[in-house]
């Protein structure tokens, strides 16, 4: 037998906004884990990469550990045309399948205005529903349509599954103005993951989403990250798990 031979294969996850507060915690946390391809837009994780390696300055050939795991970063712009079927078919040319699809990405903009301010609100209001609802719809269903679909049985004993990344703000209003139309687009994100979840349901593919409060500035991003990795590992769907500041 030959070395690994044999050995469980690692899970590979597709993960948005790599670049990202979250995305960076969730590949320096799980590289390890996970053969991770980085989806970001410009800057990429900071951790190894094809691009990119650790060097001892003193020896600057030394084989040192934290680079034997490396995501594979690629670099889209998910709102351009065509960009989302890229991403899809190079993971699955690189890998041959995708276990678990993070979402990510996103974008906030808040109008000093808030709600009041109606040309404010809208000035951002199509992007917002574009990132947080759009992209994870179109990235799950090109997964679905390109490998998913026809393959229930194995679906099921891979455990496939997407985490759509919503917020608290999508289920409770917080004071201030401004979150208004965030907070819609993360309502919206919600139930798109509910739809999702029975949709996907007859090919074995569950979808759940995290709902934190503000992080880092509340939740730690790593607690943020491990429940993605929970959800990943559980048998739920449907769900929008919060992900809440320690009381007191």
């Amino acid at each position: 037998m030959s070395p690994g031979e044999g050995a469980p294969r690692r899970r590979v996850c597709l993960v948005t906004g790599a670049g990202g507060t979250l995305g960076n915690a969730f590949c320096r946390a799980h590289v390890a884990d996970f053969d991770i391809v980085a989806v970001c837009r410009t800057r990429g994780p900071d951790v190894p990469s094809q691009y990119e390696s650790f060097v001892d300055p003193l020896d600057p050939a030394a084989d040192l550990p934290e680079n034997r795991n490396r995501v594979f970063v690629l670099r889209a712009d998910l709102e351009a045309p065509g960009q989302i079927e890229r991403v899809v078919d190079v993971a699955l040319a690189k890998f041959g399948r995708v276990d678990l699809l993070v979402n990510a990405a996103g974008y906030a903009r808040w109008p000093a205005g808030g709600l009041l301010d109606a040309p404010g609100a809208m000035a951002d209001f199509d992007r917002h529903f574009a990132v947080h609802v759009g992209l994870p719809l179109q990235l799950a269903a090109t997964l679905a349509e390109k490998f998913w679909m026809f393959r229930d049985r194995a679906n099921a004993r891979a455990n496939r599954n997407v985490v759509n990344v919503s917020s608290l703000a999508g289920s409770r209003v917080f004071p201030g103005r401004g979150q208004g139309v965030y907070a819609a687009a993360k309502a919206a994100l919600d139930q798109l993951t509910r739809h999702q979840a029975a949709e996907f349901a007859p090919f074995g593919v569950r979808v759940n989403a995290v709902a934190p409060d503000s992080f880092p500035q509340l939740v730690p991003t790593e607690r943020v990250a491990a429940a993605i990795v929970e959800l990943d590992r559980s048998a739920e769907t449907g769900t929008i798990r919060p992900v809440l500041a320690d009381a007191g």
